[in-house]
This record gives structure tokens, sequence and C-alpha cells, in this order.
């Protein structure tokens, strides 16, 4: 059964869809085609597949690709090492790709390892279709800021645009 989506929130977001990259880094072939399926039903055509993070990043440095969907869990490259390299190589294909991690590893210490070595958006498997695309039109429709430090590389981890908690600004 071919998994159905919410439609876009925007006519302008569904016409750039069409235009829009897509690599999914899954080992997992079955849940590779169930988020080719989603990404369709979105709109989305230029769609690539990798079997693991060496692979997605040989496929990063050769097709347009803008946006990456990866599991955690793969061999002999991780997504957490794809998500390293991308965001702080200096011979990174795209160092501000928003990337969404899919993954079953879902307990606190894993998220926040994911939001620290960069991750813009995080799912847990089993998922549904609604919140890969909620994900997604994130995505496209709110992207974040991309904050280069000393300590971190990656999307703005603040979620909110409420003012800093004392009333002071520390970033430069």
């Amino acid at each position: 059964m071919k998994p159905t989506a919410p439609k876009p929130a925007s006519r302008d977001a569904l016409a750039r869809m069409a235009q829009i990259g897509v690599l999914i880094a899954d080992d997992d072939r079955r849940i590779a085609l169930i988020v080719r399926q989603v990404l369709e039903s979105l709109g989305f055509a230029n769609i690539h597949a990798a079997r693991d993070g060496e692979q997605a990043l040989q496929m990063l440095r050769t097709e347009k690709i803008d946006m990456v969907i990866t599991d955690w869990q793969m061999q002999p490259m991780d997504g957490i090492s794809l998500v390293k390299y991308l965001r702080t190589m200096d011979d990174s294909p795209n160092r501000f790709i928003p990337i969404i991690m899919l993954t079953g590893n879902a307990d606190r210490n894993d998220v926040e390892t994911a939001r620290d070595v960069g991750v813009t958006e995080f799912v847990v498997k089993p998922f549904s279709a609604k919140t890969l695309c909620d994900r997604i039109m994130i995505l496209i429709e709110n992207p974040r800021s991309f904050i280069m430090s000393r300590q971190f590389i990656g999307p703005d981890r603040r979620r909110r645009s409420a003012p800093p908690p004392d009333g002071t600004e520390k970033r430069k």
C-alpha cells in the first residue's frame, strides 16, 4: 500500500518541491522505498538513494541535491558520521544542506547527539507519512539560520524567536 501524505501548505512550496533534489541515505530498502513514496506524493521528482554515508557523499558531489534524509545506523559510514563530515570538513560538498535524521535511535542522548553534530530535523522510526511531511515542510517554508562557531556548525538550535532568557543577546 502506497502511503498518502497531506498536501503541502502552499502552492509555492509545491512548485519548489518539483525542483528540489533529495537524497535518501538508508541501508533498509523498505524504508527507503516508503520515504521515496512519501516524497513523490508531495511532488518531489528529483530523488536519489544511497545505501550508506560513503555512497551518499559520492552522490552529493555529483548530483544536484538540496536536502538529505539519512538513517543513523549504516555501514561502513553511519548517518552521524555523514552529518559530521558535511558540517565540518573543508571538502564538504555542501556544509549548509538541510538534513533530516530518520532513525530508531530515540532516547534523549541520541536526539542531543544528532542536534549537536548539526542535524536539522529529527524523525523517529517507526514514523508516519504526516510526521515526515511536516518536517519536510518546515525545512522548505521555515528554514533555520545557520550557525558557524568554534563549538558548533549547523542550523540554529533555537526553535522559538523569543528573546534570550536574561534579555541580553550574546551572539555576534
